[in-house]
């Protein structure tokens, strides 16, 4: 089944239309969607909390590859002197392009039977817990997935440097901001874990109130270890590149997923990071 989307009419939520599937499919229903279902979670609508894909620029993809391009310091010796490397270091660049495959992204529930026979408890219940899986499944892939047949991660992507420590939380943070600045980009992304957040930057003076004026957006999300924080270039150094597809179905989930056996639905996105410039991301530590 596919939706059917006019754009006259505002879109049902997945979890309706999943629920109006079932009604007529029962425990064989399958979605399929037109647009990334991790954009339509409801709680996006009133909640100030960012999704890891939010730091991001998003590009419509078609088909299963898709060609970007990058930037690298030089593989090898440069054969002449680059004018103004030591003020300017992405002068000495090299260009390069390659090819991304979009890739699967998961997640998995377990459905109450009872909730079959229950369109609306079922479709609350595909839109506040499918949809909050599978938005932290993507914030996995895209923090740290390790690739192969899934998302890589900026975490797994080579070329991103890490920093030491500083004298507190807030100097390593702001020293980080600076080297991507340094760089030749503009910090405008933080991607911290909430025992962070909450223990070194809620509170500290006018920090948080500094960093939003300046256009820096801070997503939380546990897929960073604490006492790390990625501080990069967000909108001109990566990009999402995204299908625009996503499924909703019943189906068997694989060994390790659940501990008991019971009626299982997945949800699936398809997308694949691609980092331009992983001179202008650090991973640093905090303390």
């Amino acid at each position: 089944m596919s939706t059917n989307e006019s754009p006259e009419q505002p879109l049902l939520s997945p979890g309706k239309v999943f629920a109006q599937a079932v009604a007529t499919q029962g425990a064989k229903a399958s979605v399929e969607f037109s647009h990334t279902i991790t954009e339509a979670f409801p709680g996006f609508k009133r909640r100030p909390r960012i999704a890891v894909r939010g730091l991001f620029k998003v590009v419509k993809a078609e088909g299963g590859k898709v060609k970007y391009w990058h930037e690298t310091p030089p593989q090898s010796p440069p054969t002449v002197q680059v004018e103004d490397v030591g003020l300017r270091p992405e002068a000495a660049f090299e260009f390069h392009t390659d090819l991304a495959t979009l890739k699967p992204t998961t997640a998995w529930i377990q459905v109450p039977p009872a909730l079959l026979d229950d369109p609306e408890t079922l479709a609350t219940f595909i839109d506040f817990r499918l949809l909050v899986r599978l938005c932290t499944a993507e914030n996995q892939a895209l923090a740290r997935g390790r690739g192969g047949d899934r998302v890589r991660g900026l975490l797994e992507t080579p070329g991103i440097a890490r920093l030491p420590a500083r004298s507190d939380p807030v100097s390593s943070l702001l020293a980080a901001c600076d080297r991507v600045e340094q760089m030749g980009g503009s910090a405008d992304g933080i991607l911290v874990n909430p025992a962070d957040y909450y223990r070194y930057f809620v509170g500290k003076g006018g920090l948080l109130s500094d960093l939003t004026s300046m256009g820096v957006r801070i997503a939380r999300a546990r897929m960073v270890d604490p006492g790390q924080v990625i501080v990069g270039d967000f909108t001109a150094a990566a990009t999402i590149f995204d299908s625009g597809r996503s499924s909703i179905r019943f189906a068997q989930p694989p060994a390790g997923i659940f501990p008991r056996e019971g009626l299982a639905v997945c949800g699936e996105i398809h997308e694949a990071l691609v980092v331009h410039l992983p001179t202008h991301f650090y991973v640093a530590s905090l303390v």
